[in-house]
C-alpha cells in the first residue's frame, strides 16, 4: 500500500475506473452475443432491434480503439444485410 496521500487516492480511482471499464466490456460482449444469436436464428426483426443498441454501446465506450469499434459495427451491419438478402 502506498504511503503518499495522492497515491492512495489514485489507487482508489484506478479501482473504480477498472470496475466501470469491466462492466462496459461485459455489456459490449453480451450485446454482441445476443445480436449473433438473432443472426444465427435468422430473426431479422430481433437483429434489427439489437443493432442500434450494439452500435450505441460500441461508439460511446472508450474501452476499445475507434477503428476497432467501427470494424465491429461494419461487420454486424454486413451480417444483417446478408440475412436480409437471403430472406
Amino acid at each position: 500500500m502506498a504511503n503518499i496521500k495522492s497515491q492512495k487516492k489514485r489507487i482508489l480511482t484506478n479501482a473504480k475506473s477498472n470496475d466501470i471499464n469491466t462492466a462496459r466490456r461485459t455489456r459490449v460482449k453480451n450485446l454482441t452475443k445476443e445480436f449473433m444469436t438473432f443472426i444465427e436464428a435468422k430473426d431479422i426483426a430481433g437483429a434489427e432491434a439489437k443493432l442500434p443498441e450494439l452500435v450505441s454501446e460500441l461508439m460511446s465506450s472508450d474501452i476499445m480503439h475507434k477503428k476497432s469499434s467501427s470494424r465491429k459495427i461494419a461487420y454486424a451491419s454486413r451480417l444483417l444485410d446478408e440475412l436480409k438478402k437471403q430472406a
